[in-house]
């Protein structure tokens, strides 16, 4: 999405910049590791591709006006580090790349209405907050953007995820897909 090509948002935890070419080779190694190989499909519906594909669907992303993508980056830098003149670019250099957010507009008959994913992809900062920071901070933005209504599909399987939407974010389950093994909540 070209709104947001631009724009970085700075929380307390994390700081969401836009997915570039320059985070594609580290985004590409999550979605071919291993250890979470099998999880990020079964949590996030994702499928790995090659480094060139993934270099496609960076730019196509970039481009499309119904999807928005933010990378997170943990703000763990500390302040004895970061020089007033240049702070956030300095920010956005140390601080590591740990998942990505995300809001879909896919519903034609709604254009109010989009789909949120969130992945904490490096397993050392998930549970620490990060994901709800990221979430509420995305959640906001989509406001800005003109949202109304926010959905999320989420695996039956991700249990942690589904307790983050319903109890820090209440959201409530709306259907469940036994064909996808997936809720959505809203």
């Amino acid at each position: 999405m070209l709104d947001n090509e631009n724009l970085v948002l700075v929380g307390q935890k994390c700081i969401l910049v836009p997915y570039l070419k320059r985070h594609v080779e580290h985004y590409n190694k999550w979605m071919q590791s291993p250890e979470l190989l099998g999880k990020l499909e079964n949590m996030t519906a994702s499928e790995p591709l090659t480094i060139e594909e993934e270099y496609e669907m960076q730019e196509s992303w970039r481009v499309d006006e119904n999807k928005c993508t933010f990378i997170i980056l943990a703000r763990e830098t500390p302040e004895q580090e970061i020089t007033p003149e240049n702070a956030l670019a300095q920010r956005m250099t140390l601080s590591p790349m740990v998942g990505d957010v995300n809001l879909f507009f896919n519903d034609h008959d709604d254009p109010h209405s989009a789909e949120i994913e969130i992945m904490i992809a490096e397993s050392s900062y998930r549970r620490k907050g990060m994901g709800l920071e990221a979430l509420r901070m995305m959640m906001t933005y989509g406001t800005s953007l003109g949202t109304k209504r926010i959905t999320a599909k989420i695996s039956t399987e991700n249990k942690g995820s589904i307790q983050l939407f319903l109890t820090q974010l209440g959201f409530v389950q709306i259907s469940y897909s036994q064909i996808f093994e997936e809720v959505t909540l809203e």
